[in-house]
């Protein structure tokens, strides 16, 4: 019996001589990237060109309205308006109908009302180059001196494009 308590014995001893082994815990680490593109966009949005009631149109009647544009910053950009609905328009003749009645109107660029506001770019269009934030561009319009049209609500509807 003595042997196996020996071997018992140095067993311990030897457990006791080894020092103990701590586990550790191990880290490992991954990078990865985060990324987006921003595209130049724009938005566009326009008030209505009331020119209110009228009578003998002996005299100009003017009316302001805006188109309010939002770009993407550095994103140029050119706002062009078509002639309008009404059979016959053109850029340089617009017109509103009421029925088979028509009036002229015109709409331009500048508050002195000397630059048609048209479709042709670089031409006769209005623009500018984005920010981020909302800029509003005047819309002047004007209802010529003209014999008088026939009683009635005159309406045409125009399309103001944004390009960018």
């Amino acid at each position: 019996m003595k042997l196996p308590f020996r071997r018992s014995v140095l067993l311990v001893c030897v457990a006791l001589a080894i020092p103990a082994v701590t586990a550790t815990a191990a880290t490992k680490t991954a990078r990865f990237n985060v990324t987006a593109t921003v595209d130049s966009d724009c938005t566009i949005s326009a008030s209505n060109l009331a020119f209110g009631n009228m009578g003998l149109l002996a005299e100009n009647l003017d009316a302001v309205a805006t188109i309010t544009v939002t770009c993407t910053p550095t994103t140029p950009y050119a706002i062009s308006l078509d002639e309008g609905d009404v059979p016959g328009s053109s850029v340089d003749a617009r017109m509103m109908a009421s029925g088979s009645s028509s009036m002229l109107f015109q709409i331009y660029r500048d508050a002195a009302r000397t630059q048609v506001w048209g479709k042709t770019s670089g031409v006769d269009t209005a623009g500018g180059t984005g920010n981020g934030n909302a800029v509003e561009l005047t819309l002047y319009g004007r209802i010529p001196a003209q014999a008088p049209p026939t009683v009635g609500s005159y309406i045409a509807q125009i399309t103001a494009t944004i390009t960018y």
